[in-house]
């Protein structure tokens, strides 16, 4: 039967099948992965042999998946996160292998088994939780770039673990020199590619891209890929550092959207692949035969690590909510695991027994941590009634920036739509407050000058913050119905009376939202923004002539003023060139840059096809500049355009010709 096509096709049956099970199901696709790799593996129906190669093609699933995690880094970025990485990463790694080895030494009776133990039991999914995070658009949030920081610092920590455990089995006397040396060469390998990349990768891809072959330049995104990761896995580091690390050097270039376009579908096949090969490990008869000890494993797992991680992340003064939600993240352990305790067997630290049951927890965590991701939330809100203080904090800076607001309209959500409605009432002159959840989103368009801000327009305390008492309506700028009736209901409960414009996809929840309180309920994209707005301006009290001008203004203006948006991490994947898309960005002028002081005539923006939108000056934004106006340190250029023709007026404005 396994020269023929029925294993494969078996596989894919039984893998469509759970995975439309678990969407139905509102559950994370990887558990069906996870069932089906059970199902399929050695346990039960042995259609896929369990060997190296079926380990290493799941393998570079994670590769992949570091990759695109690596495409929404930069260097100053990872510069910034140095605290979250080697402070927070190194805490949690140093705890819990202290805590679980102690425990499990004492236990066995054998140190150097709790030690083997404790550095397993330590790691944690990468896999898991970074698509877990990426699928929720949680990456670029607070709990999720502490999430992140801990496991690059886990993806280091595992060579000098590697380097350990053969010293202890042996009793080796050159450790610290070993020790030593792995030590310079990760600094070496990272030091070579960080420095060297940069200056190799953008005219190899603007050489490769100039051959207009889209063949060629997919063959090219896994040469870089496959070849980085390859160098650091020489070097002793992990796959996924070489691929992160990869990615984070293309992200710098203009080619960064096409790239992530172009290696999605390798990704996520591969990725799913991979789950399918952690199911083949568990088996039902170590599960049986060694319960207790399994239990055992799963109890100084799992609670240990979201106590370590919550504690150092709070010890590093990270808000509680975004700890515990961060810990629950990292609570199980991860593929890393099954390496250092493959190798701790073969050299007889830990018993077979013991392995085994580790082994088993592990997996066991892994299936438990979708569900501590999805309800992280609703767990954190349980364990942490409220983080007051730095709740009042947010909610003040909030109040501080929406006080100057009087009879403005609050736009919940500051996506397309809620930008689009944004550009119709500033050119009213009618003042508007915009909350988002995207904090990428949020940053674009705050150093533009737009009054928008980090927060959850759900929340009624939210609301009043952002000047609900004092608002002419409000508008749900976004299509989900959940959230958009719980808006709904504080707006009547603060404000009954008060007018609210809700977007949707469709008209099926039509009756539902206006028998929740919504005044209009506008239906769809380009001409639902369009209807969006109308209504806005005619509630706030804009002469209906007027109105009416605007619109078909806009409209033989073929949509002129609804050109590009600042683009935010839940606008990725929609279908469409992200390369040939015009999109907003903000340029902060520097000290130093070339600009400063020269006219805009001077930098034949429109040369590069970049249209200049506005400048903020000082916390004020204009639209009113000629070609003679010049540039000053401190001002904030928005720009129009494609991603490379944005970034080749970047690198004019900041560095010349």
């Amino acid at each position: 039967m396994h020269s023929s096509l029925a294993p494969i096709v078996l596989v894919l049956l039984a893998a469509v099948l759970s995975v439309t099970l678990c969407r139905s199901l509102k559950v994370p696709a990887m558990l069906g992965y996870l069932v089906v790799g059970f199902l399929a593996g050695p346990g039960v129906m042995n259609l896929i042999p369990q060997g190296e190669e079926t380990a290493f093609l799941g393998e570079i699933g994670i590769v992949f998946m570091m990759f695109s995690i690596g495409l929404e880094f930069s260097l100053p970025k990872l510069r910034a996160m140095r605290q979250l990485v080697f402070g927070v990463g190194f805490g949690q790694v140093a705890a819990t292998m202290l805590l679980v080895g102690l425990a499990v030494g004492w236990i066995s009776g054998s140190p150097l088994t709790g030690f083997a133990v404790g550095g397993a039991l330590a790691m944690s999914s990468t896999a898991i939780v970074s698509k877990l995070l990426n699928e929720r658009l949680e990456l670029n949030q607070a709990h999720g770039q502490l999430a992140i920081g801990v496991l690059l610092f886990q993806d280091i920590a595992v060579v000098p673990l590697l380097i350990l455990f053969p010293a202890f089995a042996g009793g080796s006397d050159t450790l610290w020199m070993d020790l030593g040396l792995a030590a310079l060469k990760v600094v070496v390998v990272l030091a070579l590619l960080l420095f060297f990349g940069q200056r190799l990768l953008r005219p190899w891809f603007h050489l490769v891209a100039r051959q207009r072959s889209g063949e060629l330049f997919m063959i090219n995104v896994l040469l870089v890929t496959l070849g980085v990761a390859w160098l650091t896995e020489l070097s002793g580091l992990s796959l996924a550092l070489g691929a992160f690390v990869a990615g984070m050097l293309i992200s710098e270039t203009e080619y960064r959207y096409q790239v992530e376009e172009d290696i999605r579908p390798f990704r996520d096949i591969l990725l799913g692949f991979f789950f399918v090969t952690v199911g083949m490990k568990l088996e039902l008869t170590v599960l049986f035969e060694r319960f207790g000890e399994v239990l055992l494993m799963l109890a100084l797992l799992l609670p240990i690590k979201v106590a370590v991680v919550y504690g150092v992340a709070r010890g590093f003064r990270h808000k509680s909510n975004e700890s515990m939600r961060a810990a629950l993240a990292l609570a199980q352990g991860g593929e890393f695991g099954f390496v250092l305790l493959a190798l701790a067997l073969n050299l007889h630290l830990v018993p077979a027994g013991t392995a085994q049951a580790a082994i088993a927890a592990i997996l066991i965590s892994m299936l438990i941590a979708p569900f501590l991701i999805l309800y992280g939330d609703k767990i954190t809100r349980r364990l942490i009634k409220q983080d007051w203080m730095f709740q009042a904090l947010d909610l003040h800076h909030m109040l501080v920036e929406s006080m100057s607001k009087n009879d403005h309209v609050v736009i919940c959500g500051y996506g397309r739509s809620g930008q689009a409605l944004a550009r119709l009432l500033e050119a009213e002159e009618i003042p508007f407050f915009a909350l988002d959840m995207d904090p990428e989103r949020v940053r674009e368009a705050g150093e533009a000058g737009d009054p928008v801000v980090f927060g959850d327009a759900g929340k009624h305390e939210v609301l009043v913050a952002a000047g609900l008492m004092r608002a002419k309506a409000v508008v749900v700028t976004f299509a989900d119905t959940h959230a958009a009736l719980r808006i709904l209901s504080s707006v009547e409960h603060a404000r009954p009376g008060l007018p609210v414009i809700v977007r949707t996809v469709d008209d099926s929840d039509m009756d539902q939202l206006r028998h929740a309180g919504a005044d209009e309920v506008v239906a769809e994209v380009m001409e639902g923004s369009l209807m969006l707005a109308s209504q806005a301006l005619l509630v706030v009290g804009v002469p209906p002539s007027r109105v009416v001008r605007r619109i078909r203004a806009v409209r033989e203006e073929r949509y002129g003023l609804f050109r590009g948006f600042f683009r935010g991490v839940s606008d990725e994947g929609e279908g469409m060139d992200e390369a040939l898309v015009p999109r907003l960005q903000s340029v902060q002028v520097c000290t130093g840059a070339a600009a400063v002081g020269q006219p805009l005539a001077n930098l034949h923006l429109q040369d590069l096809g970049v249209e200049l939108k506005a400048i903020r000056r000082q916390r004020v934004r204009r639209t009113d500049f000629d070609d003679s106006f010049e540039v000053e340190q401190g001002d904030t250029l928005v720009l129009l355009g494609t991603p490379e023709q944005l970034a080749l007026a970047e690198y004019r404005i900041l560095q010349g010709e």
